[in-house]
């Protein structure tokens, strides 16, 4: 992630979505996606045991744990979308690295 992000998440509402993400994984809704075993980014079939739960618009960014916000996504993906929102995605396929991308 480049210099341009600046992260200031706030540690309760970091907490409450936590918990409610902890939730959410137990509901046949989220089982359901899982089963499918297909990650929301790059398409790929790997499996339901190798998906993990991402927040579209990170919680560290303000994003909440509810199921218009939560995909099931690889760990590659996952790690390689950290705490980008999904415009800063698009920067970022657009621009390479943070820090080359242009000021906001």
């Amino acid at each position: 992630m480049g210099e341009w992000i600046d992260i200031q998440a706030d540690p309760v509402h970091v907490k409450r979505e936590r918990q409610r993400a902890r939730e959410l994984r137990q509901t046949d809704w989220w089982r359901a996606a899982l089963q499918k075993g297909v990650c929301h980014y790059c398409g790929k079939n790997v499996g339901a045991a190798n998906l993990t739960m991402d927040h579209v618009v990170p919680v560290a960014r303000g994003g909440k744990s509810v199921r218009s916000n939560c995909v099931p996504c690889c760990k590659a993906c996952n790690n390689a979308k950290k705490a980008l929102t999904p415009a800063e995605q698009i920067l970022e396929k657009l621009f390479g690295a943070g820090d080359s991308a242009p000021s906001i």
